[in-house]
């Protein structure tokens, strides 16, 4: 439990202030509502966990704290930068029809890179469904390159391209991007 529930009197405190601290930051970045805030915890929590906080107790306890998103960064710092993406839901609304006739929904994709020895994110795009990941890797090393100077970026397969890999070499970017087995290095 919580470190400031001793000596407490009344109700104890049921989540710790470095949880309340990441929907803090995860909600400021995301621009989440609360209600959505708590739908993101639900959604990732396991039948194990044993509650999970509702949005008047996210509120009130990010209220509490003082969480900012520093925009500050170390100007001509060398990185290392790994990039990824992942999918957000746009709305339940209408989920039964979805079901019932098989549609699909849409979801917004997040495309980050993040400095992996601050673990802190350089670039971040947010693009609809369609945009595939591999055409988002110049734009996010552009973007992290503005202020740094990015000496290696790490990638899943989704960046596996001849036209990544090219740019990568032409900016003296050292590329650590999985390959398909059956690549071949001489094609660059």
């Amino acid at each position: 439990m919580d470190s400031r529930n001793n000596g407490k009197t009344g109700a104890q405190y049921h989540y710790p202030d470095s949880f309340i601290q990441l929907l803090g930051y995860m909600r400021i970045y995301f621009h989440l509502p609360y209600r959505q805030t708590e739908g993101v915890v639900i959604a990732h929590s396991s039948n194990k966990a044993p509650s999970v906080p509702n949005y008047s107790t996210i509120s009130r306890r990010v209220n509490n704290q003082d969480i900012r998103i520093s925009e500050q960064q170390h100007l001509g710092d060398d990185i290392i930068i790994a990039v990824d993406s992942t999918g957000i839901k746009v709305a339940n609304r209408g989920e039964w029809m979805r079901h019932k006739w098989h549609v699909r929904r849409g979801y917004l994709k997040i495309h980050v890179a993040v400095d992996i020895k601050n673990k802190k994110i350089i670039s971040l795009e947010v693009t609809s469904e369609e945009v595939h990941d591999g055409k988002m890797l110049k734009k996010l090393i552009d973007n992290a390159s503005a202020n740094n100077d990015v000496k290696g970026a790490l990638a899943d397969g989704m960046y596996d391209s001849n036209e990544n890999f090219r740019y990568l070499s032409k900016n003296h970017i050292k590329p650590g991007i999985k390959t398909r087995s059956n690549s071949k290095s001489d094609q660059l």
